[in-house]
């Protein structure tokens, strides 16, 4: 599967980005592999090994809850991101899993048409191969800045 590695992970990574883009975060939870991990942190906390995130789920359950509380209970204001990835890397492989690395931008777009620069950074992902498929097990998005918006509504 070495060949074709690079494309199924380039793959999964754009299916990832439109989901979220087009605004269906129900489907979201099913790009990971049970169980999992999702964690945003900053470049600081990554690099000096600490744990804490701004957001923690270590289940698909946690990722559906995230997108009920979104969806039924949260308050704040409409938006909509749009994704601009760049090629992965593939940091390893075996037999069974893949480790790579994707630099991402996030552009946050409000109700008005207000565009701003919202995020920037890096995917660290850990890919489950099963019968030529990736899905996630891990992703950890490592944002460039320490400075998060108040308003991290949507994921990342």
């Amino acid at each position: 599967m070495s060949g074709n590695l690079l494309q199924c992970i380039t793959k999964a990574q754009a299916d990832y980005g439109r989901c979220i883009d087009d605004d269906r975060l129900e489907e979201w939870p099913g790009m990971f592999h049970r169980p999992c991990l999702y964690k945003i942190t900053t470049a600081s906390n990554y690099r000096d090994g600490l744990e804490a995130g701004i957001v923690f789920a270590n289940s698909r359950g946690m990722l559906s809850d995230r997108v009920s509380a979104l969806r039924d209970a949260n308050i704040y204001e409409r938006q909509t991101y749009r994704h601009i990835l760049g090629q992965p890397s593939i940091l390893s492989e075996d037999e069974s899993t893949v480790r790579s690395e994707t630099s991402f931008m996030v552009a946050r777009i409000l109700r008005d048409g207000d565009t701003s620069i919202f995020a920037t950074g890096r995917y660290f992902d850990v890919y489950e191969i099963t019968d030529g498929a990736v899905q996630l097990n891990e992703r950890t998005v490592v944002c460039d800045s320490s400075r998060i918006d108040t308003l991290l509504a949507l994921p990342l």
